[in-house]
C-alpha cells in the first residue's frame, strides 16, 4: 500500500527541515574552509611582505666582513715606469701569490714579485689593509702605508667568493689582476 504525502503532511517536512540542515552544515563548513584558506593565505603574503621589507632593496650590499679567507691571484703582469719600486727605465713586473683577508679590514700577503723577470725576494707575509663599501667596491694597501708599497682599487663579488684588482700606486705602476678566486674561508 502506498502512501500519499500531502502538501502540509508530517513526513514531507521532516524530510525538508533534515535537508535543509544538511546544505546549511555543508554551506558553514565551505565558508569555514574558505575562511581558513583567506587566513593562512594573508599570513603567508604578509611573512613574504615582510622579509622584502627588511632592509632588503634588491643592492648589492658588501661590508669589510664579505672578503674574509685565502684568495690565489697571479698571473697579471705590470709596466712598471720610473720611479715606482725603484726601477730607472720602462720594466716588467710580476706577481703571483695569496692574500688573507680577516674580513675586518686587515690581512697579509703572500707574494713573489719580478721586475723584469728577477726574483726581488719580497719578504713575506705583508700586513694589509683594505676597505670595502657597499657597492662591494674598495681598496686595498701593503703596509706601511706612504713607503711606495703598492696600492690597489679592488672589485669584490657580492658573496665574497672572488675579487679583482688594479694598481693604483705607487706612482709609475700600472697593472691589473684577473679575478681571484677565495679557495679557503680562513
Amino acid at each position: 500500500m502506498k502512501v500519499a504525502c500531502k502538501r502540509g503532511d508530517l513526513r514531507t517536512k521532516a524530510y525538508r527541515t533534515e535537508s535543509e540542515g544538511r546544505e546549511a552544515n555543508i554551506m558553514k563548513r565551505v565558508g569555514l574552509w574558505a575562511i581558513g584558506i583567506g587566513v593562512l593565505a594573508s599570513v603567508g603574503l604578509l611573512t613574504v611582505a615582510q622579509g622584502f621589507a627588511d632592509g632588503n632593496d634588491g643592492a648589492t650590499k658588501c661590508t669589510v666582513k664579505t672578503l674574509k679567507g685565502r684568495y690565489l691571484f697571479g698571473g697579471g703582469s705590470a709596466t712598471l715606469f720610473p720611479p715606482a719600486f725603484g726601477v730607472k727605465e720602462v720594466s716588467v713586473g710580476s706577481a703571483a701569490g695569496y692574500h688573507i683577508f680577516d674580513g675586518n679590514g686587515g690581512g697579509q700577503d703572500y707574494v713573489t714579485f719580478t721586475v723584469n723577470g728577477i726574483d726581488q725576494n719580497v719578504p713575506s707575509p705583508n700586513q694589509l689593509t683594505y676597505t670595502l663599501n657597499p657597492d662591494c667596491t674598495g681598496t686595498y694597501a701593503v703596509l706601511p702605508l706612504g713607503v711606495g708599497f703598492p696600492t690597489f682599487d679592488i672589485f669584490v663579488s657580492p658573496n665574497g667568493d672572488e675579487m679583482t684588482s688594479i694598481n693604483t700606486g705607487p706612482p709609475g705602476a700600472a697593472g691589473s689582476f684577473p679575478p681571484s678566486r677565495r679557495v679557503a674561508p680562513k
